[in-house]
């Protein structure tokens, strides 16, 4: 069975990472059929069978995240910090310095965010939903690959699929939690022209515009939306509410 992976448009040096899709695993609607979340509602069975069937794409376990739409981030090359698979620490991004370390971030509209130097000597890995990125989660994991890795030069980062600007309808409160940190940006916020009191919100956007102003050199978007994409590949919580969640992985090489 092949499993459809997304992946950035050139390969990056010293790292491996993708992105699934909703397809190439097993499943009942609405979590047809590659779920990787376990909180999302599917039979755990099916769930950690889908893990299975990803393992073979990795070097190693994954190091599973419950993400509670925050800023923490930890070191995933700390001993017993992942604890199991159904028991993971309660934080948003991770990093790693170690060859085949295996970061991951599970998704369904929210941003998975791959962050590396350009040597491919540090890594991370953040879920960035509008609350985490507003409260600084890309800030919190650049900084701690910073200190892990001092002597890095230089940055780049990948964005992938997320809630499209087009399918992101948003609050004023969303607009406020921005303010002084990209809201003011062209494009990042435009009044619905369907609801005056609301908001289409350029996730992406936000994230890529905070990247460059962290020092990030190198950004990429995938410009894939979870919403509205016309292959309809990715799980989408705004537009199924129950739904899977995708996985976003990421690993330094092994051999360099």
């Amino acid at each position: 069975m092949t499993i459809p992976l997304i992946r950035p448009e050139r390969p990056w040096q010293g790292v491996q990472f993708f992105c699934t899709t909703r397809w190439g695993g097993v499943g009942q609607s609405p979590y047809d059929n590659f779920n990787l979340g376990l909180g999302a509602g599917e039979s755990i069975d099916t769930v950690l069978h889908n893990r299975e069937l990803l393992r073979v794409l990795l070097p190693k376990d994954p190091c599973w995240l419950k993400q509670i739409h925050g800023c923490e981030v930890i070191d995933a090359d700390h001993p017993g910090v992942f604890g199991t698979e159904n028991l993971p620490p309660a934080v948003d991004a991770s990093v790693t310095t170690t060859p085949g370390q295996v970061l991951a971030i599970l998704t369904a509209d929210c941003l998975p965010v791959v962050l590396s130097d350009l040597d491919g000597q540090v890594l991370g890995a953040a879920h960035a939903g509008w609350r985490g990125l507003a409260s600084g989660v890309l800030e919190a994991t650049l900084q701690a690959m910073r200190v892990k890795c001092p002597q890095a030069q230089g940055w780049k980062a990948w964005i992938g699929p997320g809630i499209g600007a087009q399918s992101f309808q948003v609050g004023d409160e969303v607009r406020q939690a921005f303010a002084g940190h990209g809201a003011e940006e062209s494009g990042m916020f435009t009044r619905d022209p369907s609801h005056s009191q609301k908001w289409l919100a350029d996730l992406a956007g936000l994230a890529a515009w905070r990247l460059k102003r962290m020092g990030v050199g190198q950004v990429e978007q995938s410009g894939l939306c979870t919403v509205s994409d016309p292959e309809n590949r990715f799980f989408s919580y705004r537009r199924d509410h129950q739904t899977g969640r995708m996985a976003t992985l990421a690993w330094l090489d092994l051999l360099k």
